[in-house]
């Protein structure tokens, strides 16, 4: 009897000591590809902000470094960009001063004529995908779709779509304007159904 009263009490020190506060990353305009020189605004969308969550971000030239200290400027919760650089391609999250991460999203800035827009965040299964292949001035040219380098089909205005995504979906994709060039290649994940715990449940069922 005193070891199971133990075990709970331990199991409730240890969801109590669980740190609460979170953030999510989210970037705008919502694309997993830039073109060089546009400008972004990513934003840590807190739970609380006495957590102190700020910006950081991993690329080719850097580690960890923070947004308004070696690279863009801060508004608040917001980090803005004026002007995207292909080295400016890298992971990027916020993180809390108690060391506590948010998703991530991978950024690809390209000098190239040709980007593919994709989510930046994973889809849920069995909702619909939007893939945009697009130039500078135009969104709406015939465009070639490819996963894992092989060919999918050809859309006349360059958005593809595909209905009720599943696992098999997720891949490297990547779009090709004839006679104007091919986008990098993007990762689109594919997720499930979310799972939340509910605390209060839990700690009902455990005491009762």
């Amino acid at each position: 009897m005193e070891e199971t009263s133990l075990l709970r009490l331990l199991f409730l020190i240890s969801l109590l000591s669980c740190p609460t506060n979170q953030a999510s990353l989210t970037v705008s305009p919502s694309s997993s590809q830039m073109f060089e020189g546009q400008s972004v605004s990513l934003s840590c969308e807190e739970d609380d902000s006495s957590a102190g969550w700020t910006l950081r971000r991993n690329t080719s030239r850097e580690t960890r470094t923070q947004c308004g200290v070696a690279w863009g400027k801060t508004a608040g919760s917001l980090c803005k960009i004026s002007y995207v650089a292909p080295w400016y391609s890298g992971v990027y999250w916020c993180e809390s001063r108690e060391g506590a991460t948010s998703n991530s999203i991978t950024i690809t800035v390209t000098g190239g004529p040709v980007i593919l827009q994709s989510p930046v965040l994973p889809v849920m299964e069995g909702e619909d995908l939007t893939l945009t292949c697009k130039t500078k001035m135009s969104s709406n040219l015939p465009a070639g779709f490819y996963k894992d380098d092989s060919f999918i089909r050809t859309e006349p205005a360059g958005h593809m779509t595909i209905h009720h995504v599943s696992r098999s979906d997720e891949g490297l994709y990547k779009c090709l304007i004839s006679s104007v060039g091919e986008s990098p290649p993007s990762w689109v994940s594919v997720t499930g159904e979310e799972v939340t715990f509910d605390f209060r449940s839990s700690f009902i069922q455990i005491f009762t």
